[in-house]
């Protein structure tokens, strides 16, 4: 009986990656480009520069090295392109995370301007996906801005991955054009690669969610003059809010963005440490959260 079950179980696991890959395949061509791995230096370099254009950071600060990713990359960790006719339009690059727990850390993916709104971020992280099973790993981890609206649902919607703690000012001073000068709090989330929603969300079935039907407690919304207002958290499941561009908002009016981390660390931060659940994003602009496991 043991070997019956052991063999269903790794015939289980082939589909599972068999049918990873190919969905990674259906969203490359589905955005236009190709997606490869990249070792060579010219390649690296390439990635590097993309970053440095996206995040524009300060001298002396880029979010990766050429170096750094030639290393990672001998190292056989994860160093990805998208290319469309020789030209770089977006990169992912992540790496072994705890030996024991068979899982990833994806640090920083990106999109140049001219790729935008194609779908290249969504096909990067399905060949993320793709290669990751192919390595026996199950599990991605990675953090970003829970503050900004879009990543929020691009990475608990349109990929069904899951919040797993909220971490306050995690990076430290990030300077540059996308992160400010404030604290860098960041949602650090688990992708399930075999869970039933991470499949059909490489199928292109998002986790949808609609908060204003729920009818339950608004713990923080966006107040009359844009900032933060919080409310009751007093509820089985609770909305959290986020505004509709912070990095806009961080640029225009940096004491109104410093308000929305605040109360965003306050209140998202609060019911996650109080072992509440983010059970998913609304596109409006709510996390949902579910109070049941506290």
């Amino acid at each position: 009986m043991t070997n019956l079950a052991t063999n269903a179980e790794s015939l289980a696991s082939a589909e599972v990656r068999d049918e990873a890959v190919a969905a990674a395949r259906a969203a490359a061509t589905a955005s236009g480009v190709e997606i490869r791995e990249l070792t060579e230096i010219a390649d690296l370099a390439a990635v590097v520069g993309l970053f440095e254009s996206i995040w524009r950071s300060a001298p002396g600060a880029r979010p990766v090295s050429t170096e750094l990713l030639r290393a990672m990359s001998s190292a056989g960790n994860y160093v990805a392109g998208a290319f469309e006719n020789g030209e770089l339009l977006g990169a992912c690059f992540g790496f072994f995370g705890n030996p024991g727990k068979a899982s990833l850390h994806s640090h920083i993916a990106g999109v140049a301007k001219a790729g935008v709104g194609r779908g290249i971020g969504y096909a990067l992280k399905l060949h993320q996906r793709g290669w990751a099973l192919l390595q026996d790993v199950s599990v991605i981890t990675w953090t970003f801005d829970p503050l900004v609206r879009r990543n929020a649902y691009f990475n608990l919607g349109k990929l069904g991955a899951r919040p797993i703690g909220y971490l306050p000012d995690f990076y430290g001073p990030m300077e540059d054009s996308i992160n400010g000068s404030g604290d860098t709090d960041r949602l650090m989330v688990g992708w399930d690669l075999k869970s039933p929603q991470v499949r059909a969300a490489a199928f292109g079935e998002p986790v949808l969610i609609d908060a204003e039907r729920l009818g339950v407690a608004k713990a923080l919304s966006v107040g009359s003059d844009g900032g933060p207002s919080i409310g009751s958290a007093d509820a089985p499941t609770v909305l959290v809010a986020v505004p509709p561009d912070i990095e806009r908002l961080r640029r225009t009016d940096s004491g109104r963005g410093t308000a929305w981390r605040t109360a965003l660390r306050e209140v998202l931060g609060g019911l996650m440490a109080d072992n509440a659940e983010v059970t998913g994003f609304d596109r409006a602009g709510w996390y949902v959260i579910s109070k049941e496991q506290s």
